[in-house]
């Protein structure tokens, strides 16, 4: 990795090929691809020892929106993770900069910056922050504008508060290796807090708009509410406004989820979002603005006109998904109790399981650079068994 590895990074050796071997029963159901399908088959997997699923759906189009000539390969990875860095505490989300990568810690609100040789400097500890349970210092986002104090741009934190989840933004300051935030400035308050089920992803769409993933905070009722935040994916400007385009004329741009933690956009544009299921299914997405997924009334898929079944559900102690990133229209999601990396190529509904039980929780995937992803254990969060340095930020090369 050019400018921020160094020479600290640590080979795992043979662990990669060890944990893609097949389990010995399905990856995942294949339930519904997209609304606008041909029919189709699956491709065979990447290499041998992984599994995966034919879809029982046709396959989509290609994007118009797209160049006639464009082809995007899916990827899987190649060869073995390599440790960046170590001795996170509860990290929750990864944040590539220009220059430089931020790193939240849920717990101690600190915001750890990562330096070229892979060790850790504190940028920032943010303010307000109430740790407890599920909540503290989650979602980052970053907004480039040179009219910021500091001439950069803004980081955008979730953050649970005393009474309630909220979305701060911080101006960035200083340069790569001395970074810092300024002092919060309030975006958005009011979301629902509860010890768990406080969502907390954020991520700016191909749009310029901030979108955030929001629990039902333990109060199933909320997420069919479109009076409440909670159970919900939203949409607001940068200053935290209502966009004129948004479905209800509220900040709600999809309702009835549980505890969506992921989000990602794909080469055409369409959002995505990985969701805790209660106890039968986790949930892969397809958000449409005004879309109702269901919760509290199902889980998983229904097959029920009411509600938009997910694309892809997995049983709970597969998944327990987290964080969700897009490479080449390839998916990577993060599974906390499932421990695993997932693969899903939209296009053909083969799923694969990647490094099953070799790094213990993993909260969050983002991809990195020179066609590598990263990835972050999350084994200090007080539900996993952490081993010696942990938490760890891993990366590994991703080709077709």
């Amino acid at each position: 990795m050019k400018g921020e590895l160094g020479s600290r990074g640590e080979t795992l050796g043979q662990i990669g090929r060890r944990t893609g071997q097949r389990t010995g029963r399905p990856a995942a159901v294949l339930l519904l691809l997209l609304s606008t399908v041909l029919a189709g088959c699956s491709a065979s997997a990447p290499r041998p020892p992984v599994a995966t699923e034919t879809p029982a759906q046709p396959r989509p189009t290609p994007s118009r929106s797209l160049p006639p000539n464009a082809v995007l390969l899916p990827v899987h990875p190649v060869g073995d993770p390599v440790v960046i860095a170590s001795g996170l505490d509860a990290p929750w989300s990864i944040l590539r900069l220009p220059g430089g990568t931020l790193i939240s810690e849920r717990d101690t609100a600190l915001v750890r910056e990562l330096l070229p040789d892979g060790s850790l400097r504190d940028a920032a500890e943010v303010a307000g922050v109430s740790p407890g349970g599920e909540g503290g210092l989650l979602g980052l986002a970053f907004l480039a504008d040179a009219a910021a104090p500091g001439g950069t741009g803004w980081v955008y934190a979730y953050l649970t508060a005393a009474a309630d989840n909220q979305i701060a933004r911080m101006p960035l300051t200083g340069s790569p290796g001395g970074f810092g935030l300024g002092a919060p400035e309030p975006v958005l308050s009011g979301i629902p807090k509860a010890g768990n089920h406080d969502g907390g992803r954020l991520g700016f769409g191909p749009d310029g708009m901030l979108y955030a993933t929001a629990g039902d905070a333990g109060n199933t009722a909320d997420a069919q509410d479109l009076g409440s935040l909670g159970g919900k994916i939203l949409r607001m400007t940068p200053a935290g406004e209502v966009p004129a385009d948004n479905p209800f004329g509220t900040l709600v741009y999809s309702f009835g989820h549980r505890n969506p933690q992921g989000i990602a956009w794909d080469s055409r544009g369409r959002l995505w979002a990985s969701e805790f299921g209660q106890n039968a299914w986790d949930e892969l997405n397809l958000i449409v603005p005004g879309g109702n997924y269901g919760w509290p009334v199902v889980e998983g898929a229904a097959g029920n006109p009411d509600y938009r079944d997910p694309v892809q559900q997995w049983r709970t102690g597969e998944a327990s998904p987290s964080g969700l990133a897009i490479v080449n229209d390839t998916l990577f999601m993060a599974a906390l109790r499932g421990e695993r990396l997932w693969r899903i190529d939209p296009s053909t509904g083969e799923t694969s399981a990647w490094f099953v039980n070799s790094f213990g929780r993993l909260r969050d995937v983002v991809s990195g650079p020179d066609g590598t992803l990263w990835f972050v254990s999350n084994n200090t969060d007080g539900r996993g068994d952490p081993g010696p340095g942990d938490d760890k930020l891993y990366q590994v090369r991703v080709a077709p």
